[in-house]
């Protein structure tokens, strides 16, 4: 017994060895190839904007111009931030009323297959809506005000949410759902215990593209309805009309930003809760 502890106490700084390279380079796989994308961009950025004739390079201002003057300076950045935090809040507010709406319409239509035949169609056709067709009727109805910029926020991102976890709780197997059925277990039951775990995965990649199109909605939403505490959305239209095109660029990095930040912060819880069982997650860290 005690050559056994003895044994594995002597393999467990080895162990650790052996782990740690391989965790290094998998971290480092991870972020280079982001990071090299990045420098590509930068410097065909920069090629692009020092071959601009003279009268034309301010179209395209280089990156440091854009970085120390768009976003850098005193006068730019206690401007565009507030109105990154504004539209930061249009999107979450609209992403978590999705959010809600979503997983109950996709439960409602899992209780009630008859349902689903008579809803599904319509969720499709909203969403083949173009949103500028639907915004003045939002404006004749709720004014132009934060509760209409946040409607357009929710049709935007809705429909992945529904569409993904209705997906995840159709496809729980069969033989699962039988022995479930044969032990009596209660709708409730098999919904909790069986389909939802089952459809967690679908349901965290619909919440994923729904973070995305929920900053696009917001920003959509304030070029729409310019009222208000102005957000990103109505800095973009206020810039390019001063011609402020290194503020412009900024507010486009910040809109970018944020949407890559939703998208990464449920990438990352997605990953803390499937990644002790579920495969792909499991994969993806081995």
């Amino acid at each position: 017994m005690i050559q056994l502890e003895k044994l594995t106490a002597d393999q467990s700084p080895a162990q650790s060895v052996k782990t740690l390279p391989k965790d290094r380079k998998r971290g480092f796989n991870r972020v280079l190839p982001p990071v090299g994308l990045f420098v590509v961009i930068i410097i065909i950025w920069e090629i692009i904007s020092a071959s601009l004739s003279g009268s034309r390079k301010f179209l395209l201002p280089t990156p440091q111009s854009v970085v120390i003057h768009g976003l850098l300076a005193r006068d730019a950045y206690s401007e565009i931030l507030p109105s990154f935090v504004r539209t930061s809040v249009l999107a979450l507010g609209g992403f978590g009323v999705a959010i809600v709406l979503g997983m109950l319409v996709a439960a409602v239509m899992y209780r009630f297959r008859w349902l689903e035949k008579a809803v599904f169609p319509y969720l499709v056709a909203l969403q083949a809506v173009p949103v500028l067709a639907v915004a003045p009727l939002m404006a004749v109805v709720f004014g132009y005000s934060f509760v209409a910029k946040g409607i357009i926020v929710v049709l935007i991102a809705f429909f992945p949410i529904p569409a993904n976890f209705l997906l995840g709780l159709r496809s729980v197997d069969s033989g699962l759902d039988d022995l479930f059925r044969l032990h009596r277990a209660s709708w409730w039951t098999r919904f909790w215990k069986l389909a939802f775990p089952n459809a967690l995965p679908q349901l965290l990649t619909g919440f994923r593209i729904s973070a995305g199109l929920a900053v696009v909605g917001a920003i959509v939403g304030e070029e729409f309805f310019q009222a208000g505490v102005p957000g990103l959305g109505i800095r973009l239209l206020q810039y390019l009309q001063d011609v402020e095109y290194n503020r412009l660029y900024g507010a486009l990095i910040l809109s970018s930003f944020l949407g890559i930040g939703f998208y990464l912060i449920f990438t990352w819880i997605a990953n803390r809760v499937l990644r002790n069982w579920h495969e792909s997650v499991i994969q993806q860290e081995s």
